[in-house]
């Protein structure tokens, strides 16, 4: 979700920036020929539009609802793209302590690719899951798996998480595919 979030709000920004620069050169025209017609945007037509509508008409109310509608999405979408940390326990009170899952992506990584016969590994992590792909060209996944299940197993007794994450390994080898 945050992805979208970050590219909502550049679209938005760009398109608020266009606004403005377009506001800019329509004043800019207006002051330099003041009797002209306006240079892109049909402001006076659409001044007119406007002055002969109440609050209680029915486009006005469309409009009220199509804004709110929109609030409540972008208001959604901010809430779903949360804080994703990886809380740690507190060393003392008043003390919270937190890491990124790519901190712990990185940390699990380096082990497992210090492993022996581990030709490389992606790691993804969260606060709730551990996934580890390992690469390896002299050992069948029943033979690696289980050794880099123990290890990641170990790292994460060592890491004082609040909440343990779930872990899966997979192994992809040569050996396994004759």
């Amino acid at each position: 979700m945050r992805p979208f979030v970050r590219i909502l709000s550049t679209l938005l920004g760009l398109a608020f920036a266009a606004a403005g620069a377009l506001l800019a050169l329509e004043v800019g025209w207006h002051w330099w020929r003041p009797g002209s017609a306006p240079l892109l945007v049909p402001w006076p037509r659409w001044q007119a539009g406007l002055a002969s509508l109440g609050w209680d008409a029915y486009a006005v109310r469309v409009g009220a609802g199509v804004v709110a509608a929109a609030g409540l999405v972008l208001i959604g979408c901010a809430l779903a793209a949360g804080n994703r940390a990886v809380r740690l326990t507190d060393p003392a009170e008043d003390v919270g302590v937190s890491t990124s899952p790519r901190s712990l992506a990185r940390l699990v990584g380096l082990t497992v690719r210090a492993q022996d016969n581990v030709a490389g590994a992606s790691v993804t992590a969260s606060a709730r899951r551990i996934r580890v792909r390992a690469k390896s060209t002299l050992e069948s996944e029943g033979e690696l798996r289980p050794r880099l299940l123990a290890t990641v197993s170990a790292l994460l007794d060592e890491v004082p998480l609040v909440r343990r994450p779930k872990v899966s390994v997979v192994v992809d080898s040569p050996k396994d595919r004759r």
